[in-house]
């Protein structure tokens, strides 16, 4: 290792970070940079909808006013418990 880093977690990050490591069996150091190497690697200019854009239509519903209709669709399902 070249380089140390030092940093603060709240509790509740720090308790999830070791129950991580318990599970995977290793160091909470190691899970932290196979964390930040993986989030390093993800392409930060992409934005989120071109990640499922591919997905978007896909699912034919039968309906074909879902669209502009789709909160009437979910009340009456909600009120028929479907």
């Amino acid at each position: 290792m070249n380089s140390q880093l030092s940093l603060r977690l709240p509790t509740a990050l720090a308790e999830k970070l070791t129950q991580a490591a318990a599970r995977m069996q290793r160091k909470r150091s190691e899970v932290v940079r196979l964390a930040l190497e993986q989030f390093l690697e993800t392409d930060l200019e992409v934005r989120p909808i071109e990640r499922v854009r591919d997905l978007l239509g896909s699912v034919e519903s039968g309906l074909p006013d879902l669209g502009s209709q789709h909160r009437g669709y979910l009340k009456a399902r909600l009120r028929h418990g479907r």
